[in-house]
């Protein structure tokens, strides 16, 4: 039994939730932003018979953030963080979007930065839809530094008040703050990683299919493997870049979505 750490945010979650069952061979940290989810989410995988523990969390907050951070060091060394936590952009504010799929990315990744040792992964939740967002200077300084004054206000003449193009964006700025920390991370013998899921069949995903049903089955119809993704495949995913055989794996994107990203962008 290994007793290393793993810490995951979104860990109620239908993808956090699947990475955590992906992991039973490590001490898993499980945090949220509501604590009676967390305590939920924590005594179901007690009664599996899981080494787990939770700490409810508001990722948005650097205090909390850090609190976070020391309280799963206590727990035992650390081996991992997976942030699967984040909103979709349907019905969502744009600044919010921005503040908790891309500022409280860039939180985490600089706050477990100093415990993120020899061997060590930091995997971070992008999104097949970051890859539709092409290559800008205008607003890429602005995605890759989302914590700097005047970021938000420099993405957004782009997004045209669309929360589903901001959330588009923040998860450009996912991936490129994955590829441009990957020699800050290298240098502690540490990985970065990140991980674009297409239509996955979470909770969420199946409330998209109700409510929009014509757009799902497009996107179906460009899928090449012909189906959705399932939260046991990209938790495979997480469970082997974790692990040390994925050991020269670092600073890089890595596409789940059924092969539908390369009919978007033909």
């Amino acid at each position: 039994m290994d007793s290393k750490v793993i810490v995951i945010t979104g860990g109620a979650g239908g993808l956090g939730s699947s990475c955590a069952r992906a992991l039973k061979e490590y001490k898993l940290v499980i945090t949220d932003y509501a604590k009676a989810a967390v305590e939920s989410a924590v005594n179901k995988l007690v009664d599996e018979g899981f080494n787990v523990v939770g700490f409810p969390c508001d990722i948005t907050n650097k205090e909390s953030v850090q609190s976070l951070k020391e309280f799963s060091i206590s727990q035992g060394a650390f081996k991992g963080l997976v942030h699967t936590a984040g909103v979709s952009g349907t019905g969502g504010d744009p600044k919010n979007i921005f503040t908790i799929d891309l500022v409280a990315t860039d939180m985490l990744i600089n706050s477990f930065y100093d415990v993120a040792k020899e061997n060590a992964v930091v995997i971070l939740f992008a999104s097949m839809m970051g890859h539709t967002v092409p290559p800008n200077p205008a607003y890429d300084h602005a995605l890759r530094n989302p914590q700097a004054e005047g970021a938000y206000t420099a993405i957004a003449p782009f997004i045209d008040g669309s929360a589903d193009t901001m959330y588009n964006f923040a998860k450009r700025g996912v991936i490129l703050l994955c590829k441009d920390n990957a020699m800050r991370f290298g240098k502690n013998g540490a990985r970065i990683v990140s991980v674009s899921p297409g239509v996955i069949l979470t909770p969420m995903a199946k409330k998209a299919l109700e409510e929009h049903p014509e757009t799902m089955e497009q996107m179906l119809a460009l899928t090449p493997i012909k189906r959705n993704g399932l939260p046991e495949e990209v938790a495979d995913l997480v469970k082997f870049l974790i692990s040390n055989n994925a050991g020269f794996i670092t600073g890089t994107d890595i596409i789940i979505d059924g092969g539908v990203t390369t009919q978007l962008l033909k």
